[in-house]
């Protein structure tokens, strides 16, 4: 996460940075984002922290309840099953239309993206990399060049960040490898059908590994989740 703490944080950069420690998962579904704890620790009044999750709950990440406050949002079995099956809709579509546009500086980028996917993995960063792999689909929707059905794929990614966190069996499990490489060959080769069926399948493996049954989990303290 990147040290806002040196200068005070605008609510942009407070929410930018929350949203980092979400889609990490440093901080958990369901865990309450105190105004007045999240202001010590990035040391912002509490007009600045509310703009900011506001603007998370704007985006699905947060959810505010009167009287209670805000807190991490923490999506229902029926939710986290919506999300992925809107994905599994959306995305292979996407990834046959980037096939038909790559070029070799949207290539170099996704090779790019992987290689630090797998620092991440290798430094033991699971959540930086989970972080990473999502990015990689958005960045295949970008590629396609069709902003309104990536701003969906966007905000789908992000709320799959809460899913993961809460129903996924294999706790440090990212995206296969092999996956992202076979859709990377595909892109390549300008393979608008293997890129589609190659989507299809990761994304319903994907969904094959969530445990849909209700969740409980317990984390650290918010402000040893936000340290730098």
């Amino acid at each position: 996460m990147s040290d806002t703490r040196s200068h005070p944080a605008s609510p942009d950069t407070l929410a930018i940075s929350l949203t980092e420690a979400i889609h990490e998962h440093r901080v958990l579904p369901g865990m309450k984002l105190s105004e007045d704890e999240v202001g010590d620790i990035y040391g912002v009044g509490r007009t600045v922290v509310r703009q900011a999750l506001r603007s998370l709950a704007h985006d699905g990440l947060v959810s505010i309840e009167r009287n209670r406050g805000a807190f991490v949002a923490r999506p229902s079995v029926k939710e986290a099953r919506e999300v992925f099956e809107a994905r599994a809709l959306l995305e292979p579509r996407m990834a046959r239309a980037a096939a038909e546009r790559t070029t070799k500086e949207d290539m170099a980028l996704l090779r790019a993206h992987i290689a630090d996917e797998h620092a991440a993995l290798d430094a033991g960063q699971h959540g930086r990399a989970l972080n990473l792999s999502g990015h990689f689909h958005v960045e295949i929707a970008r590629i396609a060049d069709q902003a309104t059905v990536e701003g969906f794929i966007r905000q789908l990614v992000s709320r799959s960040s809460l899913v993961i966190a809460l129903y996924w069996r294999r706790r440090n499990a990212m995206c296969e490898s092999h996956a992202h490489h076979a859709l990377l060959e595909a892109l390549s080769a300008r393979d608008g059908a293997g890129a589609e069926e190659l989507m299809k399948g990761h994304l319903l493996d994907l969904l094959s590994q969530l445990d849909l049954r209700d969740q409980a989990w317990t984390g650290v303290s918010l402000r040893e989740a936000l340290r730098p």
